[in-house]
């Protein structure tokens, strides 16, 4: 693990990396580039590699609402995942939210990924909500943080 290295994204190219991964892990929401550029101008978006090799990416919406809510999603290309990337990846993005004040954490994760779903499982999170978006058939699950670290 000490070879990893995680990396706010910056220019077109780091861009194009993030863009990938998210496209791999959840297809049904592929994202085109003008689509990740307006995701850069108001979220967090880190790269995560391994020496030099692309391994995952994540996502931090800033705290809103009432509650302080920021949103932490971490995603491993499938050859990397149970090697303790996720949980690197997922603890700096969540130490992140923290810094900007974020009061609760939440994550989505689609449904037919049980990898993510059991990895946010592991670290305290519980389903809040399942719901498929109009006009789509894919189903996503919402997971809330909860206890000391979550509330």
């Amino acid at each position: 693990m000490d070879d990893l290295r995680i990396r706010a994204v910056d220019g077109d190219g780091m861009l194009e990396q993030w863009r990938y991964v998210h496209n791999v892990v959840v297809p049904p929401a592929a994202m085109s580039l003008a689509g990740a550029r307006t995701r850069v101008g108001r979220y967090r978006l880190v790269n995560a590699y391994l020496g030099e090799e692309l391994v995952g990416c994540s996502t931090v919406r800033p705290p809103a609402g009432d509650e302080a809510v920021s949103t932490v999603i971490a995603r491993v290309l499938p050859a990397f995942r149970c090697r303790g990337f996720g949980a690197a990846i997922y603890e700096d993005g969540l130490a992140y939210a923290r810094g900007l004040g974020a009061r609760a954490v939440e994550t989505c994760v689609l449904a037919v990924n049980e990898d993510g779903l059991r990895f946010a499982g592991r670290r305290g999170f519980v389903e809040v909500d399942r719901y498929v978006l109009d006009g789509e058939t894919d189903e996503w699950v919402d997971l809330r943080l909860t206890g000391s670290d979550g509330q």
